[in-house]
């Protein structure tokens, strides 16, 4: 579920200089509010007739966005840029790695791969120039550079992944309508977002909708709460180490993470259905709840995707909104956001492929692709005016405010743990067993691989 970045059953290949030889850029050098002087400048690197080949997970509709992109690149510097896309890039790109004969730049759709590939001596560090570009011009830029380093074969870390196309995963999505009626007001802070529970609850309401059904997949929603509660009651660090192990997932602070959730989904009175109606609801029918009349809920917490399973027809920005999954006052940790993303990396090293990481640096590369449809950045040099809609610039503005981003930790845990044992573990939770028993268990399924 959580991979399900791309679609398609085939490799495909296409030439991104192609399309801007015959003047397919979709927004003209000049027009419009995009920053040209970023793309202007470009043009003093000139590489022509330079084959830069990328490899990633795009295909369908996103495949087509990022090569408008590339273009840009290819028009400015003269490169000969070629974009292939496949729905089997995970394997496919260890396998041309191995053999040799791998892209100079790859796309992954998330850090682990990219970490083991590293390791393996497969990818070219950025260097350190572009680490300290990602820290001062992202938000959160420190974490975006954690998020980007790993070790080499000889132990030594570097930058090897520049991060480019986010999501966002901590938001509560809501009906304006119902909220003006009731005249609840958006939680500042989850003192706030707990008090509203208790108001809604007092009110007569039920504050909300959660389903963990999802097929062979089910429970994977309940991680995506577990992990949002471990970055708002412990710092940053402390993710990190539940992520990789380092802390068991029986350490206190995790169990107090999954009793967190337990706080919303545990009780009959919060959620539509009762308690016992969590894990056995399919996640795509637990919003729906939102737009029923009376409603059967308030609240909705999910990731950015989610209005593609609300009712037909619903607008979002009137029907429904969203706000940020808020952070505990009295913590001080600030406003982290849980997320994921796709990273470039060399692979294949060439002065064209480092060019192409520096025109990601620039703010046109962002702007071309965040005033189509689904696109994200972290970048503060942007123009955020120029996203599609204002539903793309409210997530924009959550990302530029965030404090810290991490990473959607169980696409980091072996896949044994991260898509099985708390999956189901998180189900037998919803269910009523003891976070302690639940923690024990996947920590064992953990043990049983190391």
């Amino acid at each position: 579920m959580k991979n399900m970045l791309y679609a398609g059953v085939a490799a495909v290949a296409l030439s991104a200089s192609a399309a801007s030889a015959a003047g397919h850029l979709v927004f003209t050098p000049g027009e419009g509010d995009f920053n040209w002087a970023s793309y202007e400048a470009l043009k003093k690197t000139q590489i022509k007739g330079e084959q830069v080949t990328v490899f990633g997970p795009w295909l369908g509709p996103d495949q087509k966005l990022v090569e408008s992109v590339l273009a840009y690149f290819a028009e400015a510097t003269g490169a000969d840029v070629k974009y292939t896309g496949s729905d089997s890039f995970e394997q496919q790109i260890v396998i041309d790695a191995e053999a040799g004969s791998a892209p100079n730049v790859a796309v992954f759709p998330q850090p682990g791969l990219a970490a083991d590939m590293a390791k393996r001596g497969f990818l070219s560090p950025l260097g350190q120039d572009t680490a300290n570009w990602v820290r001062d011009n992202y938000a959160a830029g420190q974490s975006w550079v954690d998020l980007g380093s790993y070790a080499n074969p000889q132990g030594k870390k570097d930058l090897y992944g520049f991060f480019f196309k986010v999501d966002v995963k901590s938001l509560v999505w809501y009906s304006p309508e119902n909220f003006a009626d009731a005249g609840y007001e958006i939680p500042k802070t989850m003192e706030d977002l707990k008090s509203l529970t208790e108001q809604i609850v007092a009110d007569g309401g039920t504050p909300w909708c959660i389903g963990l059904g999802s097929g062979g997949a089910t429970g994977w929603p309940a991680t995506d709460w577990v992990e949002d509660m471990m970055l708002r009651t412990q710092p940053p660090e402390v993710y990190d180490q539940w992520v990789t192990n380092e802390i068991p997932f029986t350490d206190p602070r995790v169990v107090d993470a999954i009793d967190e959730f337990g706080w919303f989904a545990r009780n009959d009175k919060y959620v539509a259905g009762g308690s016992a109606a969590v894990a056995s609801t399919d996640f795509r029918d637990s919003p729906k709840g939102l737009f029923t009349s009376p409603p059967q809920c308030y609240m909705h917490r999910q990731a950015s995707f989610i209005p593609a399973f609300f009712p037909e027809g619903t607008v979002v920005g009137q029907d429904a909104d969203f706000f940020y999954f808020p952070s505990y006052a009295d913590k001080n940790l600030g406003n982290p956001v849980l997320g994921a993303g796709t990273l470039f990396a060399i692979t294949n090293d060439s002065p064209g492929a480092r060019a192409l990481i520096e025109f990601l640096k620039s703010p046109i590369a962002h702007e071309v692709w965040m005033a189509q449809q689904g696109f994200l950045t972290p970048f503060k040099g942007v123009n955020t005016s120029l996203y599609a809609n204002d539903t793309l610039r409210g997530l924009g503005d959550i990302l530029l405010g965030a404090t810290t981003f991490r990473f959607d930790g169980s696409d980091l845990m072996p896949g044994a743990v991260g898509a099985g044992s708390f999956w189901t573990g998180m189900v037998d939770y919803a269910g009523g067993k003891p976070a302690e028993a639940v923690a024990a268990e996947i920590q064992a399924s953990w043990d049983a691989i190391k």
